[in-house]
């Protein structure tokens, strides 16, 4: 299960999993988001690739208005999915 909290009007925390049955949740939350949002990830345990395509999509949305995604706090097992998908490449992920 997937639990988003909004730390500001430009930062969420994902917590748990992030898996197909939290796609709609997850992407009904981000549709909210406008400007440049950063997703603190630190407590994200999984993600599918239905996960990844949430992001993708928020991404490439808010770039046609010159904002971006900011991934932040991932922790190994999540980083190796962005490293091994090449999506490392795309996003900007920060620590801390």
């Amino acid at each position: 299960m997937l639990t988003i909290e909004q730390i500001n009007d430009h930062e969420l925390k994902f917590i748990g999993r992030f898996d197909a049955s939290q796609e709609k949740m997850a992407a009904d939350e981000l549709s909210k988001m406008s400007s440049t949002v950063t997703i603190d990830m630190e407590q994200l345990n999984y993600i599918s690739s239905m996960g990844l395509s949430v992001l993708v999509n928020t991404y490439k949305r808010l770039h046609e208005t010159g904002n971006t995604l900011r991934l932040k706090n991932i922790n190994s097992h999540v980083r190796d999915v962005f490293k091994y998908t090449r999506l490392d490449q795309i996003f900007e992920i920060i620590e801390g």
